[in-house]
């Protein structure tokens, strides 16, 4: 139990290249500052799989393995540069984070990172997306609300 009261809380912020997750870097930084002035801070992004839908799709039916591996390393250097833009950020007020990317689709990442590093708050941003673009199209946010296995702060962009 000592041990548990001893461990340095982590808290984690899912950015991706949105400026509502920047939005929710930044004002976790600004007003949580003091609560997590104590503890380890992860920013965490997600490369997603590669789609090659539209490529199958060329009358070739062929992909030449350069395009490919061309496509992976513009995917992964955009998630290095999320990275790095979210390490700016928080340099700017004095923290250094622990910076994480995964592969895989950023919702169900963000979930299985929570609970792999232990984290003890998860921060999201909010794309404000409609009940119908929700249904249609899904939402990171609310999804880690029903699945990740700490509490989640949804910070919502000014409207």
């Amino acid at each position: 139990m000592a041990e548990e009261k001893n461990k340095k809380k982590q808290v984690m912020v899912a950015i991706d290249e949105s400026k509502c997750s920047q939005h929710a870097l930044q004002w976790t930084l600004e007003y949580l500052k003091d609560s997590i002035a104590d503890s380890a801070f992860i920013i965490f992004t997600a490369q997603p799989p590669l789609d090659l839908s539209c490529v199958y799709a060329s009358p070739y039916a062929a992909v030449p393995g350069e395009l490919i591996t061309s496509m992976q390393e513009i995917y992964k250097n955009d998630a290095l540069n999320r990275l790095e833009e979210g390490n700016k950020i928080c340099a700017a007020v004095g923290v250094t984070p622990k910076k994480v990317l995964e592969n895989g689709n950023p919702k169900e990442t963000i979930c299985d990172a929570v609970e792999k590093l232990g984290v003890d708050l998860l921060v999201v941003g909010s794309h404000g997306k409609g009940a119908l673009q929700r249904t249609f199209l899904g939402s990171v946010s609310n999804y880690c609300v029903n699945h990740a296995k700490c509490p989640v702060l949804v910070v919502r962009t000014k409207a």
